[in-house]
């Protein structure tokens, strides 16, 4: 029987076997507290600090502006809730595209006060800078605008944001996860006053991720105790995760040519393909994308039935879907950019990684056709028998 192909890469990616064994010693053996004074925790210092360096050169910062954190959620809500700490009130401004944890972070703002403007893109999955400018106040303290889109893959204008909210004085967080490793990207040139990204979305281990401050820009830390990070984020340090994080940094730099030009030529094999599954329809295929990114919806069923029959299949891919409590969901961007919720429904998500090859893309094809239309009959039998009825 085939092997399992993963087609999940934006939620998480495989441990690069080079980052494994970058790690392998810290995990094996090696160990130091950081601050400690002595030869293990000179050591460990000196592993972090690499991976601080490698880090800061993947996102075009220095390495003293970069704050290691747990997850990519710990570095946006750090940001968010240090922004609107002390006096009450304020203003923030997010787009509709946002992650959970900017989306969860400003509800809980919004019912301690905080105003909050939520901005939807457009068709094309992209916000519009004059929308962001025209929702800027005297008492907005922080805008935030994703570099990519985790479900559409869609890319947003953050340095021509942050241009124009550097001019009126507001500063800008970027959660550029999705981005890293896929994308070229330069904090300076970005211009943002906060740049998130995590190990784990492009073959690093999962525990490590990574907020670039602006000098000169605030912030509060959100976790107290000791003075690790310069102060901004308490806590021993997990060496092990952050030495795999910088291992895979460097690698994403040196490699990251080559891996965008191999992922864009497998995600155009792929939707190839699917332009001959009738009535798929491709999201934000003209809009600026990631290069390895596919979000197509399959009208007539529901996505999350198609993602449990390809799971069975062989296959991990995922939906933009939220299911709670057994209810499913439309994906709130897409009903942010005006897609209907029956299209939302129906729509699936393939995030393609380092590990994927055309073989596979091949064997995929033929399997969702198969599957869709099995799906399609299926939901057209009972309709059928209604209207003979």
């Amino acid at each position: 029987m085939p092997a399992p192909v993963y087609l999940d890469h934006n939620a998480t990616t495989p441990l690069d076997p080079r980052v494994a064994e970058a790690m392998e010693p810290w995990v094996g053996g090696l160990h130091g507290n950081p601050s400690s004074a002595h030869s293990f925790g000179r050591a460990a210092r000196a592993a972090v600090e690499l991976a601080r360096e490698q880090v800061a050169e993947l996102v075009g910062g220095q390495p003293p502006e970069v704050v290691f954190t747990a997850s990519g959620t710990e570095a946006n809500n750090a940001v968010l809730l240090s922004a609107f700490a002390g006096e009450g009130g304020g203003h923030l401004v997010i787009s509709e595209l946002e992650h959970p944890s900017i989306q969860a972070a400003a509800d809980r703002l919004e019912g301690l006060g905080v105003e909050v403007t939520r901005l939807c893109p457009g068709a094309d999955g992209i916000v519009c800078v004059d929308s962001i400018v025209g929702a800027l106040g005297p008492d907005t303290r922080l805008v935030c605008l994703m570099l990519a889109n985790n479900e559409l893959g869609t890319v947003q204008p953050v340095a021509e944001a942050a241009a124009a909210c550097r001019a009126r004085g507001v500063p800008l967080l970027c959660d550029a996860v999705q981005a890293a490793g896929k994308l070229a990207i330069d904090a300076v040139a970005l211009g943002a006053d906060y740049v998130v990204v995590a190990a784990h979305k492009f073959n690093g281990p999962v525990g490590a991720a990574a907020l670039r401050i602006r000098e000169g820009a605030g912030f509060e830390p959100l976790i107290l105790g000791g003075g690790q990070e310069r102060r901004r984020r308490a806590g021993t340090e997990n060496v092990a995760a952050l030495v795999g994080f910088g291992a895979c940094a460097a690698l994403a730099s040196e490699e990251l040519d080559e891996r965008i030009k191999r992922l864009a030529e497998l995600r155009d094999g792929l939707e190839a393909g699917l332009s001959r599954i009738p009535d798929a329809r491709l999201h934000c295929a003209s809009s600026p994308r990631l290069p390895h990114v596919t979000h197509v919806a399959f009208p007539g069923l529901i996505g999350e039935e198609l993602v449990v029959r390809l799971d069975l299949a062989g296959f991990a891919v995922s939906t933009g879907a939220a299911c709670a409590s057994g209810v499913v969901e439309p994906s709130r961007a897409l009903v942010a950019m005006g897609v209907p919720a029956a299209e939302a429904l129906a729509s699936i998500r393939v995030s393609l990684g380092t590990t994927n090859d055309e073989a596979e893309i091949a064997r995929y094809l033929p399997v969702l056709a198969a599957e869709v239309e099995a799906l399609r009959s299926f939901s057209a039998e009972p309709a059928a028998r209604a209207v003979a009825g």
